[in-house]
């Protein structure tokens, strides 16, 4: 029967993926143009994830900004934001209302400083009436690119566009680069800005250490090649290809084993590095730990939803597994969706019911039709989950019921273990009785 109306919809706004993107660039404050909650929202998701507080201003319209505009409240938000902090950058997301009333953001942002302010402004058109967060993400990531990067002498660097994935990831992909020597810029690195440690006669500075120099992002124009970890976050490797040449790669997450020998093939190729026995030996310990738990996972159904590319790759890798993928949910629409899943049906022999742009109300009335032994997928699953009496195992963004989750990776080889040491555990400890485990 057709809705009219969405219920528990898995996804957000754009501002809270231009937050994301923001906030992996050193030195750089995020700046929402709309009201207070435009910027509480997101603050709250990232605190509740992260366990980590999030340093965003906000311009606060009010009522009066339908009228006449929200330029004095952006000027002051910036002038405040460089009096108190001073950061190198201040990225502009623009919300529902500051789109709807027609701010020249970029106009407001040039007039709001003086002749000689060091601060670089970037702004993103991120309304959230269109999109979700991770349009926000890819917008604001190509808005980085188009006003910083600069061609210049080649650097013999691969960019990484992470997307939306977690801090483990991230330093799990700088691992396989570090073994494989091969150097590399990341677009944008949130692995110490949202996972900072706490250290002994150090005062917490205003703003984290760590993530991509503006300098490191001026200078990926430069670069060997760019691949985008989540093909939702694209944009800025279709501009970096078209404005400066530099070849682009956009292939699944690598999440498993066909996946991620995918994603390692590609970084050999562009730099031209040879794939050490180091890396050989991870996915052989991948491989090992799929024949060690074959006995528990054979066979066992999974529903799985989230953001498109780490849901895709992920039912590639259950199908790897000996899984049986039996519904795939998203709630952002994507190109390349519904094909991979296509592609892994027809390799796999598997029957994944394919959901695109929809809510987990019809993820939960496929799972009681299809069936599930296993859910993957956030937080917002946990109702869904005890309902239908299976384990919940939680990755992607937002995770606020359990800690840690942000730390630990599932993508490589070594992340890929983990998700399938996770999945086997959940249901390994969920009612367990090994005269059922089988049937």
């Amino acid at each position: 029967m057709a809705r009219s109306v969405a219920i528990n919809p898995p996804k957000m706004c754009q501002p809270m993926g231009a937050i994301l993107a923001y906030m992996g660039v050193h030195g750089c404050v995020p700046l929402v143009h709309g009201s207070q909650g435009c910027s509480t929202y997101p603050r709250y998701n990232i605190a509740r994830h992260f366990r980590e507080s999030a340093e965003v201003a906000v311009s606060s319209l009010a009522e009066d900004a339908a009228v006449y505009g929200g330029a004095k409240n952006l000027t002051e938000a910036i002038k405040n934001v460089k009096s108190r902090i001073n950061p190198a950058i201040i990225g502009i997301c623009t919300t529902c209302m500051s789109e709807t009333i027609g701010d020249d953001v970029r106009l407001i942002s040039k007039n709001a400083l003086a002749p000689g302010d060091a601060v670089k402004i970037i702004p993103a058109s991120t309304p959230s009436y269109v999109g979700t967060h991770l349009t926000g993400y890819d917008n604001a990531m190509k808005a980085l690119v188009e006003t910083l990067a600069v061609k210049d002498k080649p650097n013999y660097k691969i960019n990484i566009i992470t997307g939306i994935i977690n801090p483990g990831d991230i330093r799990e992909i700088k691992k396989i680069l570090r073994i494989m020597n091969v150097k590399s810029i990341f677009l944008s690195d949130i692995s110490e800005t949202l996972d900072s440690p706490i250290l002994p006669g150090v005062h917490k500075p205003l703003l984290p250490d760590g993530g991509t120099e503006a300098s490191e992002i001026a200078d990926s124009a430069n670069s060997l090649g760019t691949i985008s970890i989540c093909r939702t976050a694209s944009s800025a490797a279709t501009y970096l290809r078209n404005k400066f040449n530099v070849p682009t790669v956009l292939d699944p997450a690598p999440i498993g084993v066909a996946n991620t020998d995918r994603f390692v093939q590609n970084i050999s190729s562009l730099s031209g590095a040879v794939i050490p026995d180091e890396i050989k030996k991870e996915r052989g310990r991948l491989i090992d730990s799929m024949v060690d738990v074959h006995h528990y996972m054979f066979g066992r159904k999974v529903a799985i939803f989230g953001d498109p590319d780490l849901v895709s790759a992920i039912v590639r890798f259950c199908a790897e597994a000996g899984m049986d993928p039996t519904v795939a949910m998203t709630a952002t629409k994507h190109k390349d969706f519904a094909p991979d899943i296509k592609e892994v049906n027809a390799e796999y022999k598997t029957d994944t019911q394919i959901l695109e742009g929809t809510d987990l109300y019809e993820f939960h009335e496929a799972v009681k039709t299809y069936g599930a032994e296993l859910i993957l997928g956030n937080s917002k699953g946990k109702d869904l989950a005890d309902d239908e009496g299976v384990p919940l195992v939680r990755f992607g963004f937002p995770v606020y019921d359990r800690v840690g989750v942000y730390r630990y990776p599932i993508l490589g080889y070594n992340g890929s273990i983990y998700l399938l040491d996770q999945m086997t555990n959940a249901i390994l400890g969920h009612k367990y009785d090994p005269n059922k485990l089988h049937q």
